[in-house]
């Protein structure tokens, strides 16, 4: 099946779920609240990944679509990077931290999977 909008692609509901457990993580009450310029930049790149999905599937050219699910893969690798720094800054337990890099891994797969299908 082909998918007839962004919001059908798994990899889209995959990036929304992330991005929203970003800022449930470092929402108000996280040990990441005080450090804003570390909040603004994780939950920037969260969106990031989701949002590229989304308009690179809208500019209807796989060529496009495919470049932009390389800047999404790029802001996903941004969010796993912040992860590890949030471990070792204390905002979050390794298994915590550990989680999110899992789901933030297979997302990365899943991108690069439909990258290299637009690709040929």
């Amino acid at each position: 099946m082909t998918a007839q909008r962004f919001e059908d692609l798994r990899i889209w509901q995959n990036s929304r779920v992330q991005a929203n457990a970003v800022y449930d993580v470092f929402g108000p009450e996280s040990c990441a609240s005080r450090d804003f310029g570390f909040k603004d930049q994780i939950q920037r790149a969260g969106v990031s990944v989701m949002n590229n999905i989304a308009e690179g599937f809208e500019r209807r050219s796989d060529q496009d679509f495919a470049r932009f699910l390389d800047i999404a893969k790029g802001s996903n690798g941004e969010v796993r990077s912040m992860l590890y720094l949030a471990e070792d800054r204390g905002y979050l337990s390794p298994a915590a931290a550990g989680s999110l890099r899992l789901r933030s891994e297979n997302l990365s797969k899943g991108i690069e999977s439909l990258a290299k299908h637009l690709r040929g």
